[in-house]
């Protein structure tokens, strides 16, 4: 499905790309009073009015193309995977709960007040410091 998506949205970029450019290469309904005075396109490549037909049927076509890419890619956007029910009716995750006995003494700061603390603590500080003690 997401190759599938791919492909469409390449798709998509290359003929928007493709418009762009062909709308930029098209003249104005203006251009046509210039060919009027000797400014035509009549040696071009589609003859006098070869171009405009061949441009606008190219431009047509891509837009029909970009809008049936554009179709695609929100039909595969909104599409969900199946799904056996409600969120509701799925059990809920079960949590485990931690023990009650040692979690306050855990947790640094929550000791009670006048609690001495404990001589290993105590002694690990005391090897850690530079100065000796007396």
């Amino acid at each position: 499905m997401s190759m599938l998506v791919n492909v469409i949205l390449t798709v998509q970029i290359l003929t928007a790309l493709g418009m762009i450019g062909l709308i930029l290469i098209q003249h104005g309904k203006g251009a046509d009073m210039g060919a009027a005075f000797g400014s035509g396109s009549s040696g071009s490549l589609f003859g006098a009015s070869g171009s405009a037909n061949f441009l606008s049927r190219t431009t047509a076509v891509l837009a029909a193309v970009f809008f049936v890419c554009t179709l695609a890619l929100a039909y595969f956007g909104n599409a969900r995977p199946a799904s056996t029910g409600s969120v509701l009716e799925t059990p809920a995750a079960v949590v485990p709960v931690a023990p009650d006995a040692g979690s306050a003494a855990a947790i640094p700061g929550n000791a009670a007040p006048g609690a001495v603390a404990a001589p290993a603590a105590a002694q690990a500080a005391s090897e850690a410091s530079p100065i000796p003690a007396k």
